[in-house]
């Protein structure tokens, strides 16, 4: 394992992870020098301690909005932190402003799954579940064939599961992939706790 990496993977590495240098040199050394398995180590680690901060309280943060340029589509979000220094961080500000931005086009319906109603999980159910026996599905796959439609379901309208609308900027990453990141980078809790939309007529 070579500790020969170079300062353009390191810094490559910060602005795709938001990782600290010393944890992104660490992880290309832990890697060879592979990106993509560092950017994955770090993803772990950051997961790691995004759990230990799970618990702390969040009574900072900052209201986000987003007009589209069509002023017909308005989004606010409350993203919170722990700290009021944080809450003024240029780098959480931009996270927050890149969620509201995303709401406005992919339009979630919860931030999380665990804000979808029961009764509203049980009869998206029943109807993959009758859809799968009208189509002649076996008895004994009907079950599994209606468990995914209910995940690919609950990510066409939970926000942390969707990924961000700009792939060019945020690749594949998830709300929550970003959530985790920019949490890792300040190294506060950071939680998306509301959002509205307005669209004109609706």
């Amino acid at each position: 394992m070579s500790a020969d990496v170079k300062a353009a993977d390191v810094k490559a590495l910060r602005e795709r992870t938001g990782a600290g240098m010393m944890d992104s040199k660490a992880a290309l050394i832990e890697a060879d020098g592979d990106v993509d398995r560092a950017v994955e180590l770090l993803r772990v680690k950051g997961q790691a301690s995004a759990a230990k901060r799970a618990d702390r309280g969040t009574s900072e943060g900052v209201v986000a909005s987003y007009i589209h340029t069509n002023k017909k589509v308005g989004v606010l979000v409350e993203v919170q932190c722990e700290t009021d220094f944080v809450a003024r961080n240029e780098d959480f500000s931009e996270f927050a402003y890149e969620v509201a931005m995303h709401i406005a086009a992919a339009s979630p319906l919860y931030v999380s799954d665990a804000e979808i109603p029961e009764d509203q999980v049980e009869a998206e159910r029943r109807v993959f579940e009758e859809k799968a026996k009208e189509e002649g599905k076996p008895e004994d796959v009907v079950g599994k064939i209606v468990d995914g439609q209910v995940a690919k379901w609950k990510k066409e309208i939970v926000l942390l599961d969707q990924e961000h609308v700009n792939a060019d900027k945020h690749g594949s990453q998830t709300i929550e992939q970003m959530r985790e990141a920019i949490a890792a980078k300040v190294g506060e809790n950071v939680v998306i706790a509301r959002f509205a939309c307005f669209r004109i007529g609706e």
